[in-house]
Parts: structure tokens; sequence; C-alpha cells
């Protein structure tokens, strides 16, 4: 072994010997070459009219009559090396060729609202993505990257025109968007991209799509490092992802992650603060978004068991609710009142399986060869209105449970994309419902910097019917009939005139058909609001022309009033 490593160091190192030795250049070193550490493997991508340099020396001639074997040994390894060059290069060829009658590039105005001041938007803004063809004459691309748009173009690779695209689903969700392109011209040479499976760990993928830092098609290459449930930043979900070593640039979204001649995912997401560590939708979810719209017409979401769950790996938490030795699940804290859950579980059930599949204490399944995955993750999978078969114990006693599962809302919605704000205006009280964008609105620190009750409420409390929202007083327009309110913004609206209110709906039909000569508003932290009903809707209309508002209440509300024929939307 000895005289091997000493020969093989001497081939490796001798410059006299091998005047053209090999080079092996570190990523981003140049366009062309790269390293890639694959398992315990080294593979060199090189450009089609590069070729290694082969020492063509007999190597007997340069190892002693006992070291003949290891010099073999060197020489097949140097083999094997070329020929990992050679499959690598051609897998980067596949991709690069896929890409060039595959992926687009796409350029959105887009123009988010004001959620402070929701009669207006805010600037128009432009930003550009990727993209890529698919089955059925689509263009599969991320949500966030036509997110509150108002003009989408594409562009394919080589051509100098754009064409105009229409959005023809959006999950914000699970941030994928499907757009339709009614020129024929655009679809002229182009060629769909077909689905894979997911890949596995240390398996090469090849990201395409127009990064920033130039105009025209990129292709980074890495390894699958990860495959686990993980936050969605855009729909603030959790749903699978795969995390990959490749560079994911802004511009890069929207671009097909492709593994031989096939879609492995879709990029989407990086880690800031990190070096190379992006992330791509997996199929699963990319399929299950793309039959939710074909079935349903449009996008309907992804299911939820609505419960709050609890991990049980202590074993005295295990003993207190009877769990036998070799019995593993998770404990039910809190279920949703509007989930099919809250009428077939109970607090504090131990869920030990769910449609067969056991749950070990810390809430994972089996999933793949010695990997594992939570099983939320099995949840998100199934259809609307499918049914789902539960294994629980419940005060000692075995069940097995049927719930049926859907998409369900939470009280504050976590986005509000593509949908104007709504809000109500009365003597210069503007009234709107708690959303997360609305608390954004306070800057990245929001959860600091906005109202601390709001901020909890947004993120704990749950809704108790249907259609319910926290309604709050979001600030007063300066005027003589709300002299001393002022001060009273950012808090909840409970009651008008002694009616708890249901949402902002509610709340306007109450005001808009008050019959006494008082209106009262009850508002959180127990303050109180009473105005004279008569003298306040003409200073409405007053407030509104000295601020330049349009109409008192938004477009969804005016809709809801024609809509129950009670004609006293507000004209000034």
């Amino acid at each position: 072994m000895g005289r091997f490593v000493r020969v093989a160091r001497n081939i490796f190192s001798s410059s006299a010997l091998y005047p053209h030795p090999f080079k092996y250049t570190l990523p981003y070193a140049s366009s062309i070459q790269s390293i890639h550490n694959s398992s315990s493997s080294l593979s060199v991508v090189v450009p089609d009219n590069h070729t290694l340099q082969q020492p063509n020396h007999n190597f007997r001639d340069i190892t002693t009559s006992s070291s003949v074997r290891g010099a073999i040994r060197v020489k097949k390894k140097l083999q094997s090396r070329k020929a990992a060059v050679t499959t690598t290069t051609n897998n980067n060829n596949t991709a690069v060729e896929l890409a060039f009658n595959s992926v687009v590039k796409i350029f959105t105005v887009s123009c988010s609202p004001n959620y402070l001041l929701p009669w207006q938007n805010k600037s128009q803004r432009e930003s550009m993505g990727s993209g890529f063809v698919i089955m059925g004459r689509k263009i599969l691309t991320n949500a966030h990257v036509v997110a509150d748009h108002s003009f989408v173009l594409v562009r394919k690779h080589g051509s100098p025109n754009k064409y105009r695209a229409q959005v023809k689903a959006v999950g914000h969700e699970c941030d994928l968007a499907l757009l339709i392109v009614d020129s024929d011209d655009f679809w002229d040479g182009m060629v769909p991209l077909e689905f894979g499976d997911i890949p596995f760990l240390q398996q090469a993928v090849a990201v395409v799509g127009y990064p920033q830092g130039g105009d025209t098609i990129s292709v980074t290459k890495g390894v699958v490092s990860r495959v686990e449930p993980t936050q969605y930043v855009h729909g603030a979900s959790q749903l699978m992802a795969i995390q990959i070593d490749a560079a994911i640039n802004p511009g890069n979204s929207g671009g097909p992650a492709i593994m031989g001649k096939k879609v492995a995912g879709v990029a989407f997401q990086n880690l800031s603060g990190a070096e190379n560590i992006g992330y791509i939708i997996p199929v699963p979810v990319i399929k299950h978004f793309i039959s939710g719209v074909e079935e349903n017409g449009n996008y309907i979401g992804f299911c939820s068991l609505g419960l709050s769950c609890q991990t049980t790996e202590n074993v005295h938490l295990r003993n207190h609710f009877g769990m036998q030795p070799g019995m593993t699940g998770v404990l039910v804290n809190k279920i949703n009142p509007l989930s099919d859950a809250y009428k077939v579980l109970k607090k504090d059930d131990i869920i030990l399986s769910f449609d067969g599949v056991p749950i070990a204490n810390d809430g994972t399944v089996p999933f793949r060869n010695r990997e594992r995955i939570t099983f939320d993750h099995l949840v998100s999978m199934k259809k609307l209105n499918e049914k789902a078969v539960v294994r629980v114990m419940r005060d000692g006693q075995e069940l097995e449970l049927s719930i049926i599962l859907r998409p369900i809302q939470p009280l504050v919605p976590v986005h509000q994309f593509d949908k104007l704000p709504s809000y109500y205006i009365f003597a210069g009280l503007v009234f709107v419902p708690l959303t997360q964008p609305y608390l954004h609105e306070y800057g990245e620190d929001w959860y600091n910097a906005s109202p601390r009750r709001l901020c909890e409420r947004a993120l704990r409390e749950l809704p108790k019917k249907e259609n319910q929202q926290l309604v709050i007083l979001s600030q007063v327009l300066m005027d003589d009939i709300n002299a001393g309110y002022e001060r009273l913004a950012d808090l909840q609206v409970l009651k008008v005139n002694g009616t708890e209110i249901d949402n902002l709906e509610h709340l306007c039909e109450l005001v808009e058909n008050c019959s006494t000569d008082s209106l009262h508003f009850d508002l959180d932290d127990n303050r109180v609001i009473v105005l004279n009903y008569e003298t306040a809707k003409i200073a409405t209309c007053r407030i509104l022309k000295r601020h330049r508002i349009p109409s008192a209440m938004s477009a969804d509300l005016i809709n809801a009033q024609n809509n129950l024929q009670l004609g006293l939307t507000s004209s000034c």
C-alpha cells in the first residue's frame, strides 16, 4: 500500500513527466468549468470543445516492477473520472437544450394596495421572473412572480418579442401560478416539459431561469441536500420543499429544476444569510395544484385537519395519558371550530396513525428509504372533501374515526394578494378587517412594532363561526364630529348599538340601517364612541371630499349592499 501511495503521488505531482497536468478550477472561477464533489467521486464539468489532457505515457515505464498493480488502479481511476465528466456534461447539455424550447422570461407590472389608506394603491413597480411551458399550452411559474399584477408579458429564449399573458390560476399558499398566452406565434417551437419524481439525496439537478446579473438564460447545477416540509415565505404555509445547493437568485423564481430530461421542481426561494442554499417546490405539490385547478376550475387550496398538536417525546407525558410501551402518536391541544375534526376529535386525544400510517412521538411518518417527514404532508396531499381514517386513543381506548378534509381559512388572513382591501368610513372613522398585511405596514419588524394585542390575536385566535372577521378602527380622519376620538385607533370593534358584529359587512349593515338618534360603538379595552347619527351622516360626505376619497366603502361592500337591495350606499 505504501508503494502505491508513493507511485500515485509521483504520477500527479511530477511536472517533468506530465507537461499538461489536470487542472480543477473552483466554482465560478470560469463560466465553463466547475467542480462538484458528489458522494465520494469528483466530477468536472467542461465545455464540449475541451477535453481533459490524458498523459500519453506507458504506466509501466514509470513504475517499478513491484508497483504495476497500483499504477493500473490509478489509470482506471482516471478513466472513471473522465466518464463522470462526460455524463455530467451530457446532463447539463440536456438541461440547456430543454430550456431553450421551454423556459420563458416573465415581465410583471404590479400595484399593491395600501392597507393603511385602503382606498388607494402604492406606486406601480416592475419585476421579472421565470417560467416554463407544460402540457395544455400553459406556463407554470411562481405566484409571487405575478402577485398583485396589472400587466404580464412573456418572452421566449432567442426571441426579441414579448407576448401578452393572462393569469389563469394562482395558488399563493403553494406559491404557484398558471399563465396562458393566446398568440399562436408564441407557441411555435415551444416544447412542454414533463414532470418527474422527487429526487433522492445527492442527486444532481440543473436550475434554469433568468436570474439577476444578465438578460439571457442561465443554468446552475447543484445537488439535493434534504427533502422536508418547509415554510413557504410567500404564502406563509408549511409544505414539502427540496433544498439544493445551487444558487437561486432573484429572477430564478418560477424556473424549472431539471433532473435528466424531466422537471424535479420549481425554484422559488433561498435562505437569506446563507450561501448557495436554495429551495424548489417538488412535483407532488405541483401536481396537487394543477389537478385542483383542472377539477374545480380555480385554485381551492391544501387540506388541513385544523389541529394544533404536541409531540409526546417526554416519557412522563406519555405515562400521564396512558400510552402503552411501543405506542406512539401526538397529543391534540386545540381544534379549529370550522374543521370537520371539531365534530370528531377532542382535546387530549392521542393521534396514533393517519390513513394507516403510524405517527411517531415527534410527529413524523416514514418517507422513502430511511427518511422521515411530518404527518402534515400526508394531510396536505389529500383532495377536497376526501375522507381520512384517523386512529386515536381516548381515555385509554383506541378508536378509528373518519374525518372529511378541506382547506381551512384562519380568522386573520395571512395574505391578501390580487384583491383590494375592504374598508368602511363613517364620520371619519375608518373601519377595516384585521389582516396580517395590515400589520406588515408597520415595517419589517412588524411583530414588535405593530399593536401587541392585535398581533397576538392575529397569530393565535381561532374563528368561532363562518365568515367571521376581527374588525378594527384603523384611524380617525379628523373633523368636528369626531373631536376627542382621534386617539382611539387600532382598537377592535366589538358591538354596534349593542349588537355583536360578525364582520365588516355586518358592521356596515348595522350602521347604514341605524334607526336611532345616536350611534354607539363598543371598542376593545372598554372604549366607547357615541355619535349623533344624522349629523354624522352629513359629516361623512364632508370628510370624504376633504380627503379626496371616492367612496365611503370598498367595492365589495357596495356589491353586498346592492345584493341586499338596501339602496343605502353613500353618494356624496
